[in-house]
């Protein structure tokens, strides 16, 4: 394959995603390939999908759509979680030469060839229940921070969720991999690592290794002053989990907890492994041992049976509990899931005005979370975009602060005292030492 071939990338979706993109797009660049933007005129376009995404069909459309505008010769693969569900939805659409499952995806240049445009499109997807295979992945060169794979697939089957049938059963390689992995991010210059997965407190799945001794060894790591643990089960994070975090060196105390619904009948009826007890108690320990910690809160609203009374219950608990954000989800049906069997279906115009509701109540919860903030230093990591003449950053437990841009703060951790939030919901803040 001639070195001068371009290669571009659009990924959908979660962090997850784009650990995997940037670890993928290393490999063409190994083999000699140039990435390039995406209006660069590439020669080859892959798109990484989502499930999860809202009219993930439509927005594949318009993606090829777009990349076939920009270069019609060009080659299109899709990869990913949609990939890997409906290869078959997805190799009809106009364009797509490649269609590559979930195990396949890793191997994509075994898979490129000949770049000629195909009249059908070809799939390469394994039953999932075969793909067994943990590619370890990380991003990088993109921003500040690295989003770091350390476990892939789910053994949960929540009644509403896809993720088991487009990732697996859950899986990753040992701690010792891991902090391999993790070595090179150390001799990079990334200051943040945040750890991602579908399910990253099942790391170790109940055998010899698990997530907390996991955890307890990248903090020894030299070279990365910040470690962020994304998304990670209520049930799975335990109080040594949270006694680690709140002494360790570099762990940041950040909190992301899915919870879904206040309501014990629908935790129930989504077969969640916890209910609002359990969730409550974790809420509590954190804030003990941490009380400035960022706590963020995924919610689905409009699940089947979610009455005017069971979704108050969710608000309400919400309200009094002591948490800082909300990442609020509109129940959709899924193909091939047990919710969508289910009775008493929410109309959907109900849906999207719960949905409303609990934006509103999150950007609430924010506002009273930086409220607590002010007056106080913190360390701040700014990141290299510059905004209308501003520099960004966040605060170990997760501000958002501004400042007039300063090319020199850019990848740099800095202490800062949170002076005012602006009218934007961003907080002002004013540098506490001389920067270099």
């Amino acid at each position: 394959m001639s070195q001068y071939k371009k290669v571009a990338f659009y990924t959908l979706g979660c962090k997850l995603n784009f650990s995997e993109t940037s670890t993928i797009a290393r490999n063409f660049e190994n083999q000699g390939f140039a990435k390039v933007d995406f209006t660069d005129r590439p020669d080859i376009f892959i798109i990484n999908t989502c499930s999860v995404t809202e009219n993930a069909d439509k927005k594949c459309r318009n993606i090829v759509k777009k990349a076939l505008k920009i270069n019609p010769e060009a080659f299109v693969t899709m990869i990913g979680c949609y990939a890997q569900l409906k290869p078959g939805e997805i190799s009809t659409i106009p364009g797509v030469d490649l269609v590559l499952g979930a195990n396949e995806k890793f191997n994509i240049l075994d898979h490129i060839e000949k770049l000629e445009k195909k009249e059908i499109a070809e799939v390469k997807s394994n039953n999932i229940k075969e793909t067994t295979d943990f590619i370890p992945s990380f991003s990088l060169g993109d921003r500040t921070r690295s989003f770091l794979k350390i476990q892939d697939g789910c053994d949960y089957f929540c009644t509403f969720c896809t993720i088991p049938l487009a990732r697996g059963k859950s899986r990753n390689t040992s701690i010792a991999n891991t902090v391999l992995e993790a070595k090179k991010l150390g001799e990079s210059n990334v200051r943040e690592v945040v750890l991602t997965g579908v399910n990253i407190g099942d790391f170790g799945q109940g055998g010899e290794e698990n997530f907390y001794q996991l955890i307890q060894q990248l903090d020894e790591i030299e070279g990365i002053d910040r470690w962020r643990i994304s998304s990670i089960e209520p049930n799975l994070l335990s109080n040594e989990i949270i006694e680690f975090v709140a002494k360790s060196k570099n762990f940041v105390p950040h909190f992301h907890i899915p919870l879904q619904s206040g309501s014990d009948l629908l935790l129930k009826a989504m077969r969640r492994k916890y209910l609002t007890e359990l969730y409550t108690e974790r809420v509590a320990k954190i804030k003990e041992l941490m009380p400035d910690a960022c706590i963020g809160v995924d919610v689905i609203v409009g699940f089947p049976g979610e009455t005017e009374g069971e979704f108050m219950k969710t608000v309400n608990y919400l309200q009094e509990l002591d948490i800082s954000y909300l990442h609020v989800f509109t129940y959709s049906e899924r193909a091939n899931t047990t919710a969508k069997k289910m009775a008493d279906a929410v109309p959907v115009n109900i849906r999207r005005e719960r949905s409303r509701q609990l934006q509103i109540l999150s950007e609430k919860k924010k506002r009273a979370f930086y409220s607590t903030q002010i007056n106080k230093s913190k360390p701040v990591l700014f990141e290299a975009e510059e905004n209308e003449g501003t520099i960004f950053g966040f605060t170990n437990n997760y501000v958002k602060v501004k400042l007039p841009y300063d090319k020199s703060l850019v990848n740099q951790i800095v202490e800062v005292n949170l002076s005012e939030i602006d009218r934007d919901g961003i907080v002002k803040v004013d540098l506490l030492e001389a920067h270099i």
